[in-house]
């Protein structure tokens, strides 16, 4: 199995603190975010590389961060060879690329970089080698705050059954955060929704073409989630996980 961390935005809602700096790699709590996001896969020996992709601003900072890192797994950085926003793949368009790079044969446990988790995730990638696709959810308890993100219903047993992006009207306060697992069976689906051009960016549009489709499984998130996509919430991650030292 192998862990692939999404890094290859340029965050430039976070200006400055993001201009010459990737936001995976800004500190929290005295270590890179990326480093926070591995650790949750600690003890997960299932997985045996971690791939980061990136874009050709920040690969260097990528290649330079993997050389200091101590981890019992190879770690490899993608350079998508992007510049800006304005010619970037897409996170669905990275994930597409990581896999014609590495010619991926393997179960695939997808992670953005810039998502933070109070909890660990080893039950997690135990219950994916179980389901198959299996999409991390998380209940935000608002309706109005869902509306910012995704919104799906589930049946009895967790199968999706209704998926929306930024829903006008929500069905429920439980949405799909980037957090996915792909077994090797269904990458073919994923070369298929390139190949028939839908929407490269958000990965949410994967779920939504998917689900219809196949069966597609969710696992709720429990402890706390972090999307670091602000200041305010950059500032919260620090406190959190400073209170954990």
């Amino acid at each position: 199995m192998k862990l692939l961390i999404l890094a290859a935005g340029y965050a430039t809602r976070l200006y400055p603190l993001t201009k010459n700096q990737p936001k995976p790699l800004l500190p929290v709590a005295g270590k890179p975010m990326v480093d926070h996001v591995i650790e949750k896969f600690d003890g997960c020996s299932e997985i045996d590389e971690i791939y980061v992709v990136t874009n050709n601003k920040f690969a260097g900072h990528f290649e330079k961060w993997a050389a200091q890192k101590k981890s019992g797994r190879r770690i490899r950085i993608f350079n998508d060879k992007t510049t800006s926003d304005a010619d970037k793949l897409g996170a669905i368009g990275d994930i597409h690329f990581v896999m014609n790079e590495t010619q991926l044969d393997d179960d695939l446990i997808i992670v953005a970089g810039d998502n933070l988790f109070s909890g660990g995730l080893q039950e997690y990638v135990r219950t994916a080698r179980q389901k198959g696709i299996l999409i991390g959810v998380y209940d935000v308890k608002n309706l109005e705050e869902i509306k910012k993100y995704n919104n799906l219903t589930l049946d009895p047993n967790g199968r999706i059954t209704y998926f929306e992006e930024k829903p006008k009207d929500p069905k429920s306060t439980v949405t799909a955060i980037a957090l996915y697992h792909y077994p090797r069976t269904a990458l073919e689906l994923i070369r298929k929704y390139i190949a028939d051009g839908n929407n490269p960016d958000q990965p949410g549009r994967l779920v939504q073409w998917l689900y219809p489709k196949t069966a597609a499984y969710t696992y709720l998130i429990t402890g706390q989630w972090l999307d670091i996509g602000s200041k305010e919430t950059y500032d919260e991650a620090n406190k959190l996980f400073a209170q954990a030292i």
